[in-house]
């Protein structure tokens, strides 16, 4: 009987979402019986063994992808990273190179780690963002991602390919491709379940620092009065799950995939960043939401006001969140299924037979 062939999974860590889209990816490579070696770093890297503690991992160099205080500054403090992006890429490929060659993995999927690949086994690129936005080098960004995606086996896009019925429009669908580009149906961990609602307003934190805690503090000033029943889940992966109270709000730092698609079941609303992911996740949940997208992240912004033009969900810049605007989510039509085809994994594993 033929062994099994192992497959690295690599999302990058910023924030949680690379880590959790993952999730039904490693769950279907399990399902087509491959083995899944995880890897990544920091609190991605914790959740994803604390989602699958039965695999092994292994842990990458990080990028070390901080916020600035003001969010005019990210594209700059980015730019002023790249010779460490670099650097770290090149550990990537070395660690990567080493595994091949012992014979260790026989395929790879890196979800925006530009260094996890190699040229001996078929390697998947996973993004939403075929075009990088950044103001004013938005062309030259867009140039430069595409041209490292060009250098992996395959593209992997999770979205829908139709022109108008997408969640990423034109962050992840170019008006011409250079490269082959598989659009793999929306992925989430989540799945829609008719529950008693038990919580008016959940929020749910993510993404790197210190834009986080500074979201969470607004956050927690702005709705500790407000006479509504309210669940902050912090987004702080840790080893131990902490409950506490911060006047008539309850707070966890972090919640398990299951826990977590009980608690958006069960809530009315969710304030949330308008990361892509977390956008899919509500998505499949079908619910109504508030979004206030990270200062200075062109992508979330975009996503936001894309939500926002299609009255599809409200949001607001983060110094402006009052929890009046929350008023305005009954006018919005919500986030709903798309009507689609679920993912063929069977089909998109078929790559990893080729080689």
């Amino acid at each position: 009987m033929p062994k099994k062939k192992t497959i690295l999974v690599a999302p990058l860590h910023w924030g949680l979402g690379h880590a959790t889209r993952c999730i039904p990816i490693i769950k279907a490579l399990l399902d087509h019986d491959f083995e899944v070696l995880l890897a990544s770093d920091g609190s991605a890297l914790l959740l994803l063994q604390k989602e699958f503690p039965q695999l092994e991992s292994i842990e990458l160099p990080s990028y070390n992808i901080e916020y600035p205080k003001k969010g005019s500054h990210f594209k700059w403090k980015i730019l002023m990273k790249l010779p460490q992006i670099k650097k770290t890429m090149d550990a990537e490929k070395s660690i990567i190179k080493q595994l091949v060659k012992a014979g260790k993995i026989q395929g790879i999927i890196s979800d925006n780690r530009f260094g996890v690949r190699n040229k001996a086994i078929p390697s998947v690129f996973i993004t939403h963002q075929l075009n990088v936005l950044t103001g004013s080098t938005t062309i030259a960004t867009s140039k430069i991602h595409q041209n490292i995606i060009k250098k992996f086996d395959a593209c992997w896009v999770p979205d829908v390919q139709d022109s108008i019925l997408n969640l990423s429009g034109k962050l992840g669908h170019l008006k011409r491709e250079e490269f082959p580009i598989i659009y793999i149906d929306v992925l989430s961990r989540m799945k829609k379940k008719v529950v008693p609602k038990t919580t008016d307003i959940l929020v749910l934190l993510s993404g790197p620092e210190p834009q986080r805690t500074i979201l969470e503090e607004i956050l927690k000033d702005s709705l500790k009065n407000i006479e509504k029943s309210i669940l902050i889940v912090r987004g702080k992966v840790e080893k131990e799950q902490i409950w506490e109270d911060y006047e008539t709000i309850k707070m966890v730092n972090f919640m398990a995939s299951e826990e977590l698609e009980n608690a958006i079941n069960a809530s009315e609303i969710v304030i949330s960043r308008s990361g892509y992911t977390t956008i899919m996740d509500l998505t499949v949940l079908e619910k109504k939401a508030f979004f206030i997208p990270t200062p200075g992240q062109y992508e979330q912004e975009y996503l936001a006001k894309r939500l926002k033009d299609l009255g599809i969900v409200p949001s607001c810049k983060q110094k402006k969140f009052k929890p009046e605007k929350l008023n305005k989510i009954s006018l919005y039509k919500g986030l709903k299924s798309l009507s689609h085809p679920a993912t063929n994994f069977s089909e998109l594993f078929t790559l990893f037979e080729r080689k």
